[in-house]
């Protein structure tokens, strides 16, 4: 049976960390649905600057904000997690204060929050094998970004009352300044020979930013109804959680040779045990969705972005 779908596209929908490199590809995917969109930003003038898009600058872990935001919205996006900062800060802004915009939009009878999560929830540790939303996550001895993203996740969990969405999605590939696998991670790479060492069978688990944005703004206007299998759609009133992942199997090999390579450096490639499983998105392709940057696309995308700095 196919999963239910809508024509019908929400008018107004908010995405926080609209600035951001997830966030503003949100806001274009559902301006290219035609949506009005809110995009909550922490400096004036940073939100994308498309048709259909209100800048809307304030913090929304503040109840008043939050509250006034929301008013009239049929859908929120949170996109926002400080993974650089510390422990504390990422436990106040994720953890604390995306339940805060939560609430607001269960209060103001919002219909569905789609909070973009990760694969990073997951136990990924050696001889794990695949993992799909049933998985056994974290414990509280794994990094802090894993850790407070499991929280965030588990506190969301908490708000009843609106139909809120998990997308988890791996490692997120595409250009962009704040592109942590095309820009950041490249860059550490490329300056710090410690940064070249990498376990080469190790799985990387992936997804296309371009692709990510689709199934966000797809879930979120709508188009993917709710209903009461999880396998066909969001279940409606509850906290659905779903991976976003493409299904061409890459290894860390594949990554670490593409950016050493475009760079013209020598990857070091280390003997020990690594998670060699998939991140499974059946759930995701059962509702609709449909991947369309494959793995050598979008190498060569990271590879020419790379030669293109010099």
């Amino acid at each position: 049976m196919s999963p239910p779908r809508t024509s019908q596209v929400p008018s107004v929908l908010v995405v926080t960390g609209a600035n951001g490199f997830v966030g503003s590809h949100v806001c274009q995917a559902l301006v290219d649905r035609g949506a009005t969109v809110r995009a909550v930003v922490r400096r004036a003038g940073t939100a994308p600057d498309l048709p259909g898009v209100e800048e809307q600058v304030g913090d929304f872990a503040d109840p008043a904000f939050a509250a006034a935001v929301v008013a009239g919205a049929d859908a929120v996006v949170t996109t926002v997690h400080p993974m650089g900062d510390d422990r504390a800060i990422q436990q106040r802004v994720a953890v604390e204060g995306t339940p805060v915009l939560a609430r607001a939009a269960r209060d103001a009878g919002v219909d569905r929050l789609v909070h973009v999560s990760t694969a990073a929830v997951y136990d990924r540790s050696p001889g794990v094998g695949d993992v799909d939303e049933s998985a056994a996550l974290v414990g509280d001895d794994a990094n802090t970004y894993a850790v407070t993203k499991r929280d965030t996740d588990l506190a969301l969990g908490e708000v009843d009352g609106l139909t809120r969405i998990l997308v988890r999605p791996p490692a997120i590939l595409g250009p962009g300044d704040s592109s942590i696998w095309n820009t950041l991670r490249p860059k550490a790479i490329g300056e710090d020979p410690d940064e070249r060492h990498a376990v080469p069978q190790q799985t990387f688990a992936w997804v296309h930013v371009d692709d990510l944005a689709a199934l966000i703004a797809d879930v979120a206007s709508g188009r993917i109804a709710a209903c009461d299998d999880a396998g066909r759609g969001p279940v409606r009133g509850a906290c659905t959680p779903v991976n976003a992942a493409s299904s061409d199997r890459a290894t860390v090999r594949d990554y670490v040779g593409t950016v050493t390579g475009a760079l013209g450096v020598e990857p070091v490639w280390d003997d020990q045990p690594a998670w060699t499983g998939q991140v499974l998105a059946g759930r995701a392709r059962g509702w609709g969705w449909t991947p369309g940057v494959g793995l050598s696309d979008a190498m060569s995308e990271i590879a020419a972005g790379l030669r293109a700095q010099g």
